[in-house]
């Protein structure tokens, strides 16, 4: 897959997917469950502790403190929380893996320690 088309796919997962994902799981607050979902990518300020901060060639997935397979199971502890907002944000870290991972299987990049694309491409497939 030629590299530019790789970067639209990222990061159109990253900044649009999740409008529709919130248009199917939260029909009547749909915009502001996108924009939460959308928020998380706040959690690539893990990058913040990795050297080089920025490696092209470095898959996120079981890299990265917030995307291991310990930082997932705290992702799917929110979707118990009966609260709307709790649950996008839960939903939004879990399709922030979710996107990650594709962009990994995508780009061929790395290894993956921690076994998280196992877990987490079901997920992908599933979806």
């Amino acid at each position: 897959m030629p590299e530019i088309l790789r970067q639209i796919v990222h990061y159109g997962n990253h900044l649009v997917v999740p409008f529709g994902i919130a248009m199917l799981l939260f029909p009547r607050h749909w915009r502001a469950a996108g924009g939460l979902m959308v928020a998380t990518i706040v959690i690539d300020l893990d990058h913040l502790w990795a050297d080089p901060i920025f490696d092209p060639r470095r898959c996120s997935i079981g890299f990265h403190p917030l995307h291991t397979v310990w930082a997932a199971m705290v992702y799917i502890a929110l979707l118990m929380v009966p609260v709307w907002k709790i649950q996008a944000v839960g939903f939004g870290c879990l399709w922030h893996l979710c996107t990650d991972a594709i962009d990994c299987r995508l780009g061929h990049l790395g290894t993956d320690p921690d076994g998280l694309l196992g877990f987490v491409w079901p997920l992908v497939v599933a979806f």
